[in-house]
């Protein structure tokens, strides 16, 4: 009898976290490059400076004025790494104490503060978010950390009335509210969604990169800070810069300048809204019990399983050859509200030819076939 060999290593990788590899803007970010390297000063190819690049931090502030609707000076923007690189300019030299996360996060995030020794905070979730209304009862807490355009992950923003009531905590505690605007971008079905920044640009610290918009091998993010915590996070990072290519600011400064990298947004937008309806339609057609939440935005879903079904739903993906995440692995582990059991879909890693394939191998895990 001819046994069946298992698959280990995954055929699809429907997780989250990362555009298609190839949908990368080749030809139009190596003509940037060339526009910027030829038109740059003799001072840029020196050691770089701990804010980053004026050229950069000039394009970031006209983008996220008119594309986030955040309120920002060129000398406000500090440019970084990537998220990760932020928390760890601001934890523990700039910010000490407790800090609030929502109950569903990133893992990763909570390691890095965790080996800062910052003690994280979970705050509950529902339909409308985080339940920032919990802030008020911890008086310990004076910074909060949140992804209110599009939670992370389980989909959603956060509602208008909390938006208004977490800027009102923040003043009345000389708080700080963190706004991790992963993929504020990607928006399909819905009126765009500003910042928090735009609230109180005095109390909302603005945190963005291109890993999902380009790619997370352009090693670039940013910082929108209040005023008073500029020369705090310039002294955490010293007197050079250590980790952003300056060539690589002065590509993206050109690329953004040029126009190219909202184009690249708008294409980007057109097929992730395709790829999800095509998720959307291959569950009504194969796995009709299983509801998709969290479509109006983003790169990825959360499919809402039956309670005690996530663990045998990942399973059974494996065995089919996805690689996908359950809720269960984003869950804080101080976290008091009720579990949830999902699936993480990543729709947009896929390569283009290969994500009808994986669509069906995710709905023959789903259905049992």
């Amino acid at each position: 009898m001819k046994k069946t060999r298992s698959i280990t290593a995954p055929v699809h990788d429907l997780r989250q976290g990362q555009p298609d590899a190839a949908s990368f803007p080749r030809t139009a970010w190596l003509a940037a490059a060339r526009r910027a390297i030829k038109v740059a000063p003799n001072e840029a190819f020196g050691p770089g400076g701990p804010r980053g690049r004026p050229e950069l931090r000039r394009a970031l502030s006209d983008y996220l004025s008119r594309a986030r609707g955040v309120r920002a000076r060129p000398d406000q923007i500090v440019i970084c790494s990537g998220f990760a690189h932020a928390l760890c300019l601001l934890f523990p030299g700039v910010q000490r104490g407790p800090l609030a996360v929502e109950s569903y996060g990133l893992a990763f995030h909570r390691q890095l503060l965790h080996r800062a020794s910052v003690r994280t905070v979970p705050l509950e979730l529902d339909e409308h978010g985080p339940r920032v209304e919990e802030l008020a009862s911890r008086k310990e807490v004076r910074a909060v950390l949140l992804t209110p355009a599009h939670q992370f992950p389980t989909g959603g923003p956060l509602h208008p009335t909390r938006r208004a009531a977490v800027v009102d905590w923040a003043r009345s505690r000389d708080g700080l509210v963190q706004e991790d605007d992963y993929d504020g971008e990607f928006r399909y079905d819905r009126e765009p969604v500003g910042a928090v920044q735009g609230l109180d640009p005095d109390r909302v610290l603005y945190l963005g990169s291109v890993s999902k918009s380009l790619s997370p091998a352009v090693r670039l993010g940013w910082m929108v800070l209040p005023e008073h915590l500029v020369d705090d996070v310039l002294a955490v990072k010293g007197e050079r810069e250590g980790w952003a290519s300056v060539l690589d600011q002065l590509t993206l400064a050109d690329f953004v300048d040029s126009g190219q990298y909202d184009r690249h947004i708008r294409r980007m937008r057109q097929r992730n809204r395709r790829r999800r309806d095509q998720l959307v339609a291959k569950l009504l057609e194969r796995a009709p019990h299983v509801s998709a939440t969290g479509v109006a935005a983003g790169l990825h879903t959360v499919l809402r399983m039956p309670p005690g079904s996530e663990r045998s739903a990942v399973a059974a993906a494996a065995r089919l050859g996805v690689a996908l995440d359950g809720l269960a692995a984003f869950r804080h582990p101080g976290a008091t509200m009720p579990a949830m059991d999902g699936l993480v879909v990543g729709y947009a890693t896929p390569p283009e030819h290969a994500y009808a394939a994986a669509l069906d191998a995710l709905a023959a895990a789903l259905s049992g076939s």
